[in-house]
């Protein structure tokens, strides 16, 4: 009886004692494995930021690298440029011949804007010419003229103008043949020269290619003036008796021209010119003797109105023959 109640002593210490050593054990596991879990959260911290360097450090060397691709096994990135690039992909390595490159010539277009090529202002023009009539297939008036012009500014001008025509007057040989044939008269009249003060202005300029291969530049200008012209009837009613005498007129003239640059100081002018008067022809009747030797028979008694229109091309001469630029400041 006494073994039997010891023995129940010893069995309940046995079983109180791995209870409590249990739970301690519970414990300690517990604290072991948070301990464990926070070690492990550290290192994978360091992990992750060591493998984020290391990534940093590959992406930056593979921005460094022409075309934005790591080089594998290159030490430096960067590269030494196109030698890296033919050494990784031969077939993108350019293959030129610098000898043919630099001999080949270049016709590209030009965008650039220039500057004025040829500076007007404060310059003298001498422009001598030759002028042809191309409205009277009757009678023409050829002649050489000649034009001093200044430019008060790059687009405006006035000058002086004239032209000899006396010796140069051509009458058409099918005036007698009509006079013959038909027994019609035309009254013809002859130029000896004229004179005018004259104003300009210069509307465009700029530039044309001429057969692919040269640049010209031209200018368009406006012009007119007032002056005088002498002229006189051609004896064609009454040719025994009357003698006319040249006569002055006064005149007025508008017109276009076309102006192209050899080089800044000599250019090839073209004009398109209207002088008109009122002009004094020969009278279609012939007065009865004596009155046929007065001279205010001679002539019709209205006046008509007359336009000599002419082209006149020649040369155009700047003085100074050079000149400044002068930018804002």
């Amino acid at each position: 009886m006494k073994k039997t109640g010891v023995g129940l002593l010893v069995a309940t210490a046995l079983w109180l004692v791995p209870t409590h050593s249990w739970a301690g054990s519970k414990a300690s596991v517990g604290a072991s494995a948070s301990a464990s879990a926070d070690t492990s959260s550290g290192e994978a911290d360091a992990s992750g930021d060591a493998a984020a360097a290391a990534s940093g450090d590959a992406a930056a060397g593979a921005e460094a690298t022409p075309g934005g691709e790591a080089v594998p096994g290159a030490d430096v990135p960067g590269g030494e440029g196109l030698e890296d690039i033919c050494k990784i992909d031969p077939t993108a390595c350019p293959n030129l011949d610098m000898d043919k490159e630099a001999a080949r010539q270049f016709k590209e277009p030009l965008y650039a804007v220039q500057q004025i090529f040829a500076l007007r202002v404060r310059r003298f023009e001498l422009n001598p010419w030759w002028g042809i009539t191309l409205n009277d297939q009757f009678v023409s008036h050829p002649g050489p003229g000649l034009a001093l012009n200044y430019y008060i500014s790059n687009v405006l001008f006035v000058g002086l103008n004239g032209e000899y025509f006396q010796p140069f007057n051509q009458i058409q040989p099918f005036n007698s043949q009509v006079r013959r044939a038909a027994r019609v008269a035309v009254p013809l009249t002859e130029y000896q020269w004229m004179g005018n003060l004259q104003v300009g202005y210069v509307f465009a300029y700029g530039k044309f290619a001429f057969l692919s291969d040269f640049i010209f530049q031209y200018d368009a200008y406006l012009v007119g003036g007032v002056g005088m012209i002498f002229n006189r009837p051609i004896p064609i009613i009454d040719p025994d008796n009357r003698n006319f005498q040249y006569k002055g007129h006064l005149s007025g003239n508008a017109g276009v021209g076309l102006r192209v640059w050899v080089n800044r100081w000599l250019a090839i002018t073209t004009e398109l010119r209207d002088y008109f008067f009122a002009d004094d022809l020969e009278a279609l009747t012939v007065a009865l003797p004596p009155a046929d030797k007065d001279p205010s028979t001679w002539y019709d008694p209205k006046s008509y109105f007359t336009n000599n229109v002419q082209a006149q091309v020649g040369a155009s001469i700047f003085i100074p023959f050079s000149f400044d630029y002068r930018l804002p400041k």
